[in-house]
């Protein structure tokens, strides 16, 4: 059976997983938004038991998640939900940890606000907020790689593009949530960890 497959979520998979396995040690339950083709999702669950991982996608993109989620027949891989980040209300009750990964440069600025706006709603006291992709600091490009990679996105869709770090922390800030982690990771990512106050 030829399942989707992402390449990136395929090379970023590991260095990923190596980090969540330290911050979600205490955590029970993970909401993950925009899972895409399930690679992520399955082999975080599989490498980490102890959770409950809920995998969820936009409603047009969730026949591209289902298939690789159900073949993985993992007790603690929940089925894949519908989600749309500006849905106004989320699924219920809260997790644990929220996560998602190549997502705030794909959707436009409007719609990371939308994120935030219902984790400040809708987050509980001590329940973290993840996110693992390019940022800019200080308004500028980290990388060569990472500019041209602005370049493509924004030519395919112009509410894309890389975030300014300190844009999306005062975001999360204002949504109550405080920086705990900000991660170098390879190939001129980071993962971030933000914790609700």
């Amino acid at each position: 059976m030829d399942l989707p497959f992402s390449q990136a979520a395929e090379n970023n998979r590991e260095p990923i997983l190596d980090q969540l396995q330290r911050l979600l040690v205490d955590a029970g339950s993970v909401l993950e938004i925009g899972a895409g083709t399930g690679q992520h999702a399955c082999a975080f669950a599989a490498a980490m038991p102890h959770l409950q991982w809920q995998p969820s996608e936009h409603p047009m993109s969730l026949d591209t998640l289902r298939p690789r989620c159900e073949l993985a027949g993992l007790d603690n891989l929940l089925s894949p939900i519908t989600l749309d980040i500006c849905q106004t209300t989320w699924p219920s009750p809260w997790p644990d940890a929220v996560y998602t990964a190549n997502t705030l440069h794909i959707v436009s600025k409007e719609l990371v606000q939308a994120l935030f706006n219902v984790c400040a709603a809708q987050a509980t006291s001590n329940s973290q907020l993840i996110v693992y992709g390019p940022f800019n600091y200080g308004g500028q490009y980290t990388s060569e790689s990472n500019a041209n990679f602005d370049i493509w996105l924004k030519d395919r869709d112009t509410d894309s593009g890389i975030r300014d770090f300190e844009w999306v922390d005062s975001l999360a800030a204002n949504a109550g949530y405080a920086l705990q982690e900000d991660i170098a990771m390879p190939a001129n990512n980071r993962l971030v960890l933000w914790q609700k106050r």
